[in-house]
């Protein structure tokens, strides 16, 4: 088993998924955020400035193109995808909790953060709320995976619309990965 004290999380922080991974990590975590963005989740906000969002910056059409998808809001939503950047450039092993749709992309936002970790090469793996099972990149495939966490560093994201069953996949990862939790 890893430890958990040598381990950093990179997360947005936000209601949901992040939210959810921020609990479980709680003192191990950096939430990347931006002015103006609600995070539900603060111990470790990093805000990101003006050139941290940039670095991260990529033209909306690359971005639609890629996830096969348009976005009407873009000033926000490209906000979003820059501090996602930062979530998988910072993050060794990408872990996602959404709905892996039929064109092998992830809906939503988080779809781009696990775009990213295709273009990285990053060991990427998403629990997908709807089959109720973990998938992982593989051969330009998902298939089927039971993930561990054993990178130094790790990107979680996610839907706001966490499940149930996504928040108690959640923390069997965490148990898998760091065995039971101390009690307090």
């Amino acid at each position: 088993m890893t430890d958990i004290s040598k381990i950093t999380l990179y997360s947005g922080g936000h209601k949901g998924a992040e939210a959810e991974f921020g609990k479980l990590a709680e003192a191990w975590q950096v939430n990347i955020s931006f002015e103006g963005h609600n995070a539900e989740r603060t111990q470790g906000l990093q805000i990101l400035n003006r050139e941290e969002l940039q670095r991260g910056d990529v033209s909306m059409e690359i971005v639609s193109k890629r996830m096969r998808r348009t976005y009407s809001r873009t000033d926000k939503i490209r906000k979003v995808i820059q501090s996602i950047f930062h979530m998988v450039n910072s993050g060794h092993h990408v872990i996602a909790v959404g709905w892996i749709l039929e064109d092998n992309t992830v809906k939503g936002g988080t779809g781009w953060g696990v775009e990213l970790a295709k273009l990285f090469n990053r060991p990427l793996s998403v629990y997908d709320q709807e089959r109720k099972a973990w998938f992982s990149w593989k051969d330009g495939q998902w298939v089927g995976n039971t993930p561990v966490i054993t990178s130094d560093t790790f990107a979680g994201t996610g839907t706001r619309y966490l499940s149930d069953d996504g928040r108690q996949a959640l923390r069997d990862l965490f148990i898998r990965s760091f065995g039971p939790a101390e009690q307090k």
